[in-house]
């Protein structure tokens, strides 16, 4: 499986400031972190970029390829011209993250795959918004599907990612995510690929959760055929699942527990741990 790793966030507070202030070190920091961790591709998250947003996501790239010139970017933000900017200067192969069913976003972000030669992760979400269902899901994908040929990007290139939801909010969403990548599979021959943003399974969950939540929807997820996860690649925990550590795994009763709960065996709850 692919491990995406998602840290080079603005978002987070050291990385937000460094990009703001154009200090390299913590980002060159955490760009070496996750690759020595196992990461294979690295999110390069700069949310909507609304100011600056081209010249930050150029200095960005710029940083993150010095440090690991072997490693794939995945490019992720909602500014059009700064996606191009990254695109531009990537090196290697680079994902966009992401486009969605919504027409506006697949004008977009498609001609930029094709021009680009990018891969690029279709949330199964449309102009009505969040998918209810697997069926709704599906839906979504056969129309990046359709969009996919239209716009000439093989499909081969598309990571169909079913969007997940907090487990603290929408306990019966995980399920239907399982189904649909098992769903998306039978899509089309040969297979496409699929990907999950997996920490938004745990948001505004109680921190000691959040391990344990991921490593255990990965133990589902992966067998079900999930290809790739935008993830924690410095999370031991979750770094086993990938490794295939059963031994790490079978004694971990925090893992067993999330797993009933991400397969709705047990209502989720902040001390379902305790």
């Amino acid at each position: 499986m692919i491990v995406i790793g998602e840290k080079i966030n603005v978002m987070s507070k050291s990385i937000g400031a460094a990009m703001k202030e154009r200090d390299p070190e913590p980002v060159r920091r955490m760009a070496l972190s996750q690759v020595e961790h196992g990461a294979d591709v690295l999110d390069i998250n700069l949310g909507p970029a609304t100011k600056n947003g081209p010249e930050t996501m150029r200095w960005v790239v710029e940083v993150v390829q010095d440090a690991v010139p072997d490693t794939r970017l995945c490019l992720d933000t909602m500014n059009p011209d700064a996606m191009r900017a990254g695109l531009e200067l990537c090196k290697l192969q680079p994902i966009i993250n992401s486009t969605s069913a919504e027409r506006a976003r697949l004008e977009t972000y498609l001609p930029m795959a094709a021009e680009f030669g990018a891969e690029i992760i279709g949330l199964a979400m449309t102009e009505a918004g969040i998918s209810r269902d697997t069926d709704e899901r599906l839906m979504a994908a056969t129309t990046i599907m359709a969009a996919m040929m239209e716009f000439d990007v093989p499909l081969e290139r598309l990571y169909l990612d079913p969007l997940l939801l907090p487990i603290a909010v929408a306990q019966q969403q995980a399920p239907e995510a399982l189904l649909s990548i098992q769903m998306f599979k039978q899509l089309n021959d040969p297979p496409l690929k699929t990907v999950v943003g997996l920490s938004n399974i745990y948001n505004g969950c109680p921190e000691h959760t959040k391990s344990p939540l991921a490593a255990a929807f990965l133990t589902l997820l992966i067998p079900a055929g999930l290809d790739a996860a935008i993830m924690d690649a410095d999370d031991e925990l979750q770094m086993a699942v990938v490794r295939g550590d059963t031994a790490e795994l079978a004694n971990d009763e925090n893992v067993s527990r999330s797993v009933s709960v991400l397969n709705n065996e047990t209502l989720y709850c902040n001390s379902y741990l305790d």
